[in-house]
């Protein structure tokens, strides 16, 4: 195994819950609250890689920042969360967090996300790691159940069988269906040990659902979204059921949104009952400061600085673009009914993330014209350079 389940983990103290601020901005404003559900998730999903080193220093991690974020979503309405073994410390942090809520946000209040499969040291898909990482995970979480279990990251362990890694896929969908392994005659092959690999853990997810119960949904997660439609069909065909959710990433955003097409296509060729979107700002891409090692071609990086500085002109202070892509990503997902997993680290980022949502979802700003022309202008500076909805190659 590529991860030592039953290593002692770090321990994160916190203070007594009477010595944690708990002010006025830790309230939520009442009009902000939410109320659109989708399949019995919330419009908004609160992602937790940031409970990690991954995204945050250790004295932001080791703090009370965490429990008070989380404390908020919850007040919010904003009741799943979404963590994994891959995030670090994530799911010990949350755990801890909830594990100290319990009084105020029972756990039949909220729904836990967790993931298998990979590790900060690896992937390991084996059914025997499987079991392992789901009973760490429900002790890290300080729960006997989690609602849904995502086979993590699938596209590095399966045949991706992908015509080229980067580009546009929405060809997929239609006359390179075959390249992709995507016509109906295709449906029940398996290409290589890889898929098999994903078959077996898969398998072993659906034992941890149906005959034990520790497992309430079984999902698959991953990036491009050619391979995780042919693995979910593949799956419903080779196991005889289907997974219930699929979780991709930087598919509904304002530089790629072919989510839009291919989510129509994974009900009914492959039975998922709920698709996810997460990283709306398209791992930090479409923020003045991205990260300095990104995945996505030269070109999609310097059309979105010039986005930033497009951005200036409507908001100096240098949340233009991010705002702009957050309500953008909520007003698409609204419209086709996905819910958003979005990274969240401090009061601000759940006030300024519900703000968004009622900003689309009660106000109607995706219908206000000078909004559509800021989408516009800046989907206009991906398009210039032929990479609007370009799907970069898998990290």
């Amino acid at each position: 195994m590529v991860a030592h389940f039953d290593a002692p983990d770090p321990d994160y103290p916190l203070p007594p819950l009477n010595e944690i601020p708990d002010d006025d901005a830790d309230r939520p404003k009442e009009a902000y609250k939410l109320t659109t559900t989708l399949n019995g998730f919330p419009a908004i999903i609160f992602g937790t890689a940031t409970f990690s080193r991954i995204y945050n220093e250790a004295d932001h991690i080791s703090g009370v920042t965490p429990l008070r974020a989380a404390r908020l979503a919850l007040r919010y309405g904003l009741n799943v969360f979404d963590t994994a073994p891959f995030y670090g410390d994530s799911e010990i942090i949350l755990g801890n967090a909830l594990r100290a809520l319990r009084d105020e946000f029972p756990r039949d209040s909220y729904t836990l996300i967790t993931k298998v499969g990979r590790y900060p040291t690896g992937f390991d898909y084996t059914p025997e790691a499987i079991e392992s990482s789901i009973a760490r995970s429900l002790r890290r979480l300080h729960t006997n159940y989690l609602d849904v279990v995502y086979l993590h990251d699938v596209e590095f362990v399966a045949d991706e069988k992908l015509p080229r890694r980067g580009g546009n896929h929405v060809a997929a969908l239609g006359q390179e269906k075959e390249q992709y392994g995507l016509n109906e005659n295709q449906e029940n092959e398996t290409y290589t040990d890889k898929d098999h690999k994903i078959l077996s853990a898969v398998k072993k997810l659906f034992e941890l659902r149906d005959d034990r119960g520790v497992i309430k949904r079984v999902g698959i997660s991953g990036f491009p979204l050619p391979t995780l439609l042919r693995l979910a069909i593949l799956i419903q065909k080779r196991l005889g059921k289907p997974v219930d959710l699929v979780m991709s990433y930087c598919h509904l955003t304002l530089q790629n949104s072919t989510l839009e097409q291919f989510k129509s296509a994974f009900g009914p060729r492959a039975g998922v009952k709920q698709v996810i979107t997460a990283s709306p700002i398209a791992m930090a891409l479409l923020r003045p400061s991205p990260l300095q090692v990104h995945p996505a071609p030269l070109e999609i990086r310097e059309a979105a600085k010039r986005a930033v500085q497009l951005s200036e002109e409507w908001d100096a202070s240098g949340t233009g673009l991010p705002d702009l892509a957050l309500q953008y990503t909520f007003a698409r997902a609204r419209e086709i009914g996905v819910p958003v997993a979005v990274g969240l680290s401090t009061l601000e980022e759940v006030h300024a993330s519900v703000k968004a949502w009622h900003e689309v979802d009660a106000e109607g700003l995706a219908t206000k014209e000078e909004w559509v022309t800021r989408v516009k202008s800046v989907q206009d500076l991906f398009r210039d350079v032929q990479m609007l909805d370009y799907s970069w190659a898998t990290p």
